[in-house]
């Protein structure tokens, strides 16, 4: 396992940010570290993604990750950047081939046994359950991990602080990702103070979620 891969199972949960006005990425990465969690997955889902992966990934201790990632294109901008790791949403033998050959820590999307097993087949053994909550949540995870017990799986996907037990409270869940408390609305509103109280909220229902 990776180094980059090792912290984020130590925090347990990772932060999935959808950013539009990249000013705010310097506030919003304070307003984490703040809170307990120096994460960020920074999807590219907007045009601010890249400065604000530039601007996180300057800021002491941040673990600083890209989200949403599609080509081989999005992977060499992110990690131009300065993102440390890459999750994407499906499958792509494209973009896992180029991280694993340039040794950049990825997981990809997963729902299916296949898509696991294709994960296994290009030497990943964490991967990402997404859309987990569609797609049947921890009862899924644990059915999947049956056969798979060598995988470690990061659901993201409709998931709340409400169920943050229940996943991590499952051995091979390797963490969370979510955006309850780091929601478009409070960091356009620029509510860093509401964004350090839920996230210190939700480290420490993570901090006493045990397996």
């Amino acid at each position: 396992m990776s180094d980059v891969l090792s912290k984020l199972a130590a925090n347990r949960l990772i932060p999935v940010i959808a950013i539009d006005n990249a000013e705010d990425a310097g506030p919003l990465g304070e307003a984490l570290i703040a809170g307990g969690l120096p994460v960020a997955e920074v999807t590219f889902r907007t045009s601010a993604a890249e400065q604000s992966i530039r601007t996180l990934s300057k800021q002491p201790g941040m673990i600083v990750g890209a989200g949403t990632v599609l080509d081989v294109d999005t992977v060499k901008r992110a990690v131009d950047a300065g993102a440390t790791y890459i999750i994407s949403p499906g499958f792509s033998s494209k973009v896992v081939s180029y991280c694993v050959s340039n040794n950049i820590p990825i997981t990809p999307g997963t729902i299916t046994p296949t898509d696991i097993q294709t994960a296994l087949e290009h030497g990943l053994t964490t991967v990402k359950f997404f859309p987990a909550e569609t797609f049947g949540g921890i009862k899924a995870i644990k059915a999947l991990a049956g056969p798979f017990g060598q995988v470690k799986f990061i659901p993201t996907g409709g998931i709340t602080e409400k169920q943050l037990p229940e996943y991590l409270g499952f051995k091979q869940v390797h963490a969370v990702g979510g955006s309850w408390f780091v929601t478009k609305e409070l960091i356009n509103a620029r509510n860093f103070a509401e964004i350090t109280r839920l996230t210190t909220a939700a480290v420490k229902v993570a901090k006493e979620a045990r397996p």
